[in-house]
C-alpha cells in the first residue's frame, strides 16, 4: 500500500518513473506515469487490468505476435487487459494518467532471443 510516491513502475530498472496518488493492490490504484525514452526488451503482462490517458510525447506498444500500435496525447484511453502480452517504447520523454484495477497474483514476462 502506498500513498502519494514515487516509485519506478515494474522494479528498479524500469525506464518508467511512477508517481502514485494511492496503490491499494487488493483496491486499485491511480498514477501519472514518466516513460523515459527506450523501453524493456521483455514482452510482458500486468497483474491488473489498466486504462491508460496519454498526455504528452509519442508511445509505440508492440503486442507480442500481432504488431506495433503508436498512441499520443488522446481524450480516449487506452484499455489494457492483463493478459495482453507487450512492450512499450517511449520516443522521448512521455507522459500518461493511469487508472489501474486490482491486482492478480500472476503476470508473464516473455524474453525473445534473436541470432
Amino acid at each position: 500500500m502506498r500513498f502519494f510516491s514515487k516509485t519506478k513502475d515494474g522494479g528498479p530498472n524500469s525506464p518508467v518513473d511512477a508517481y502514485f496518488l494511492f496503490e491499494i493492490k487488493w483496491l486499485g490504484s491511480v498514477a501519472l506515469l514518466k516513460f523515459n525514452e527506450g523501453g524493456r526488451k521483455a514482452y510482458h503482462t500486468h497483474a491488473f487490468h489498466a486504462l491508460t490517458w496519454f498526455i504528452k510525447g509519442l508511445m509505440f506498444e508492440e503486442e507480442y505476435g500481432v504488431g506495433y500500435t503508436h498512441y499520443k496525447r488522446s481524450i480516449f484511453p487506452k484499455v489494457t487487459p492483463r493478459s495482453k502480452n507487450h512492450r512499450v517504447v517511449s520516443h522521448g520523454t512521455s507522459w500518461a494518467f493511469t487508472i489501474r484495477g486490482p491486482w492478480h497474483k500472476y503476470w508473464t514476462e516473455t524474453t525473445v532471443q534473436t541470432d
